[in-house]
């Protein structure tokens, strides 16, 4: 990390950065020549900001030199060069990096044996506390379903476990990684519901009580749904429970924003009901938001206690830049997505959709458009962490929260409903040997 803070700061001062260039105004071939610092350069490019054009110039030349080279490379380089250009190091999740880099830093040329040691058998202890985490999840989720009955929704605990995890590894985080994945849980019956099965009256009606939420609600919510509502409101007085007094007022907030959550579903499924098409705009602007990212931004730090201020759970709950710029990232990658895996018959239209007929262009413009949306979006979030020192620990969770998008979208694919890519990543992280 210190390698690529250096180049980071670097690369903003200009006279610095113009001693990798020729008189030509080009960089220097002789930079290629030493592969570890061009993967470097290359990885921290990617910290880039808006009207930064340097730093996007830097990515295309150490990528396409790396590509060049890849080849030739010698291990461990040679599968961390592989993995950065599939997805650069600032976008990946930490846990898992560290996964690979247990099985190849025996080979790196100052390998200590002392160190590696260490490092396993840190691993190991924590991975002992999150299969405690895991049992007692599944055994809460497993309770859920046998309440609720509701056998139409996706059974993705482990994913909800692992997608909280990735935002929260630490041990001192354990609250607030269980608070997290619960709520996803609770999130993705929302959604299926809204999306999947409910008709337009059920999800008015469900909406309705979800905006009241009070036990005596309960009467107006469709019969099915009784048991979720009353789950619903159970779990958030549990949530309460388990922060200090000081903290309840975070989970208002959360409360307030699972309300937004239920009318953004509503007026999604009340425009596939219409058979609206909405223009590009107004498809991304509600459909960002009901990708639960704002929610589960402020949700997410409900848990936290003392390592997040006040100041810095008002920041995120007030839906500044980043957690906006995060929600467009993760719609984007689920749209790409849904739209390479082929629409349900209830969603709304995608943006991918949107896009394609509000501009006549073909799905692959398209898609070049989108990506350059989302490099717009890590281009947001990464100014978040230079301009809101103060928040670092606030900000880096929310960064947390959009890298997990990337865990889960990698490839244009959905590993949260169809889970074959992520099982792999589970088992390497909590159930196979760990390298030795």
């Amino acid at each position: 990390m210190a390698i690529k803070l250096f180049w980071r700061a670097c690369m903003c001062c200009v006279h610095v950065f113009n001693n990798f260039r020729g008189k030509d105004g080009c960089f220097r071939k002789d930079i290629t020549n030493e592969p570890k610092g061009l993967l470097s350069l290359y990885n921290a490019a990617y910290l880039f900001v808006h009207n930064e054009p340097e730093l996007e110039e830097a990515i295309s030349f150490a990528r396409h030199h790396l590509e060049v080279i890849r080849g030739s490379l010698n291990s461990p380089l040679a599968e961390q060069v592989k993995r950065a250009l599939q997805v650069p190091l600032p976008r990946t999740s930490r846990r898992v990096e560290t996964l690979h880099y247990l099985s190849e830093y025996r080979k790196e040329k100052d390998y200590k044996p002392l160190i590696l040691e260490l490092a396993q058998l840190d691993f190991t202890l924590l991975r002992h506390v999150q299969l405690m985490e895991l049992k007692d999840i599944s055994e809460w989720w497993n309770n859920l379903k046998s309440i609720c009955g509701l056998t139409y929704v996706r059974d993705r605990i482990v994913e909800a476990y692992l997608w909280s995890h990735t935002v929260f590894y630490e041990q001192s985080c354990a609250r607030a990684r269980m608070i997290k994945a619960k709520l996803i849980t609770l999130i993705t019956i929302l959604d299926d519901t809204y999306d999947v099965h409910a008709t337009i009256e059920e999800c008015r009606l469900l909406n309705a009580a979800i905006q009241r939420w009070d036990e005596s609600a309960i009467s107006d919510v469709p019969e099915y749904l009784k048991m979720f509502y009353r789950e619903l409101l159970r779990n958030f007085r549990m949530f309460e429970g388990e922060v200090a007094i000081v903290d309840k007022y975070r989970i208002d907030y959360t409360k307030k924003a699972l309300q937004n959550q239920s009318a953004y579903y509503l007026q999604e499924a009340e425009w596939v009901q219409q058979n609206h098409k909405p223009c590009f705009e107004d498809q991304v602007n509600l459909t960002s938001m009901s990708s639960a990212v704002p929610l589960l931004s402020v949700g997410m730090l409900t848990g936290m206690g003392e390592a997040i201020t006040n100041a810095a759970f008002d920041w995120v709950a007030s839906r500044p830049d980043v957690v906006i710029a995060g929600a467009r990232i993760g719609r984007f990658l689920n749209d790409i997505a849904a739209y390479k895996r082929g629409k349900n018959s209830g969603d709304v239209e995608s943006s991918v959709e949107c896009y394609i007929h509000e501009h006549g262009v073909t799905d692959e413009q398209a898609f070049t458009v989108i990506y350059s949306l989302i490099e717009d979006g890590w281009k947001t979030t990464n100014q978040a962490r230079f301009d809101h020192g103060a928040l670092l620990p606030a900000v880096q969770r929310v960064v947390n929260a959009v890298v997990s998008m990337q865990l889960y979208y990698d490839n244009g694919g959905d590993a949260y409903t169809f889970n074959m890519h992520i099982q792999e990543i589970v088992n390497k992280l909590f159930l196979e040997p760990i390298p030795m």
